[in-house]
């Protein structure tokens, strides 16, 4: 039997995590506020989207920008590193179109 690959296993540390691909993939449009985000991720709780917010800034897939105000403004966008992710949740999302079907 092969081991798994240590990248791989990296990889889905970070996106394995319920709701992080959704956010990257969301965030592949461009920059959204919190609010925007909230709406964009359907389910997911305020405590939970803000756990997973700095979660990906940590991992270096998300910026967190803040604009002095008044009113002062969060925003988030990718990283050249999050940009770079985004083609692969397309085709993972194209896959499971094609192979996985509905639950409900």
């Amino acid at each position: 039997m092969r081991a798994c690959d240590s990248a791989i296993t990296l990889a889905f540390s970070v996106l394995g995590k319920r709701w992080n691909g959704m956010i990257v993939g969301v965030l592949g449009s461009g920059r959204a506020s919190f609010v925007s985000l909230r709406k964009a991720v359907s389910g997911i709780s305020d405590t939970v989207l803000s756990e997973r917010l700095v979660e990906l800034v940590e991992a270096g897939l998300v910026r967190r920008d803040v604009a002095e105000g008044p009113p002062v403004t969060v925003s988030y966008e990718l990283t050249a590193a999050g940009t770079e992710l985004v083609p692969t949740i397309e085709q993972l999302g194209a896959w499971a179109q094609r192979n996985l079907h509905s639950q409900g």
